[in-house]
């Protein structure tokens, strides 16, 4: 029986109901799809089957196979490997800084609908009291395990030690300079993984090799370094720049500034927040013909605005003002975004003219190799982790599996109820 010559089913609307109820639980065995992206040694054959063993990935298969209990029609999809935020603030009316766990939760459950699988809570310059508040939530988030959607990966500090002059949406009220002794009380009580700093102010070089020795990555952001500067810091350890082109010094042809740095230097991942608002498509063309699909990281740099419509937000104490998709100060300073991940991807895509084939390592590889945990997500091969999107054939989310659990699906005929024998011939 080749079950991909069948019509989907049509769940009558109490069990759509029912099963989206019950999405974050559902576990599955296994799942199908037209072509893979991001995997390895994946056999050839128009329609694939991947086992999910428990919250690990089993062996693919081309042959015919016995499916027993539920599994995910994936007929007509491409499977990629989760998708990965390394820097996002919030969204679905939540923020990091709100420091509880119903916010942390609201994030998980609203980026997982977007194909995100992990992220990285991100703070905002802030007082030491609130970012220690806002770190030692997400340690507690983690041990309640009350986590839903996707997972949380680690914390992102973005700031406090940043530069007055590029202070962006970030409350100059709190910008202060680097301080070991904060960051060793921020380290004690949560999972901070990486931290965004201005490398030219005083104290900045110790802050680094502070950093590094803790195992935390070091972004460059929210910077007034030159050229000189900015590559010191790399030859110093920094590996990634944050929200590139935005709030650092720009590319002139005889100052080649902190993005002159980033775009030549091949040491350096570039996030980028692909808008179309704060980088013009032309801009992300550039960006991506100088870093590749290796040195890319698509962010979303999303705050609690994202998918809530227009409207005044608050970010780190500061009124935002969201219309038309842009997230504004009162003084008309971009704040963040209500960007989402598939969306940044789409708008990639267009802008650089790239296939899917080509790109896909932008939102989830580039950012796995750079946090150093590619030995767990970021491709899809036996062993790993069941973190996974299924895109259609525009490249919208049709579901997102995490750890081999449902945490979002699209259209609730994909998932199969009963027994199938598949035949992928």
């Amino acid at each position: 029986m080749n079950n991909f010559d069948s019509e989907p089913p049509a769940f009558p609307s109490w069990q759509a109901r029912r099963l989206r109820s019950r999405l974050d639980i559902a576990g599955i065995r296994g799942l199908t799809a037209q072509s893979v992206l991001g995997g390895v040694a994946v056999p050839p054959g128009d329609t694939l089957t991947l086992t999910c063993p428990g919250a690990r990935i089993g062996p693919w298969h081309n042959e015919v196979i016995h499916l027993d209990g539920q599994f995910l029609d994936g007929r007509g999809c491409k499977l990629l490997p989760g998708f990965i935020d390394a820097h996002i603030h919030g969204g679905g009316g939540a923020d990091v800084m709100d420091a509880t766990a119903d916010s942390l939760e609201a994030i998980c459950r609203f980026v997982a609908q977007h194909g995100v699988t992990g992220f990285y809570a991100t703070t905002v310059t802030a007082s030491h009291a609130d970012t220690l508040a806002a770190v030692a939530n997400v340690a507690r988030f983690a041990d309640e395990a009350r986590q839903t959607g996707a997972r949380i990966l680690g914390v992102h500090l973005e700031g406090p030690y940043i530069s007055p002059q590029f202070p962006g949406a970030q409350n100059p009220a709190f910008a202060r300079p680097p301080s070991i002794q904060e960051f060793e009380e921020l380290l004690a009580v949560g999972p901070v993984r990486m931290i965004t700093l201005a490398p030219e102010e005083a104290g900045a070089g110790a802050l680094i090799e502070k950093a590094l020795a803790a195992g935390v990555r070091v972004a460059l952001g929210h910077t007034a370094a030159t050229f000189e500067q900015t590559s010191a810091a790399v030859d110093a350890g920094a590996s990634q720049a944050t929200h590139t082109y935005n709030a650092m010094t720009g590319l002139h042809h005889r100052q080649p500034g902190a993005v002159g740095a980033v775009l030549s230097d091949d040491r350096v991942y570039a996030q980028l927040i692909a808008d179309g608002i704060h980088v013009h498509p032309t801009a992300m063309r550039i960006l991506g013909r100088c870093k590749g699909p290796a040195r890319t990281l698509l962010i979303s740099d999303a705050i609690r605005a994202a998918g809530m419509g227009s409207g005044r937000y608050d970010m780190g104490g500061l009124s935002v003002i969201v219309e038309d998709g842009a997230c504004r100060l009162e003084d008309g300073t971009l704040a963040g975004s209500v960007l989402t991940l598939d969306v940044a991807l789409r708008n990639f895509l267009t802008a650089t003219g790239w296939s899917l084939a080509e790109a896909w390592p932008v939102t989830s590889l580039s950012q796995a190799q750079m946090m150093g945990v590619d030995n767990e997500v970021g491709r899809i091969e036996v062993g790993l982790r069941a973190d996974l999107t299924l895109l259609d054939a525009e490249a919208q989310v049709v579901a997102t599996i995490v750890g081999g659990q449902l945490a979002y699906l699209r259209d609730t005929w994909r998932l199969r109820q009963t027994n199938y024998e598949l035949d992928n011939s």
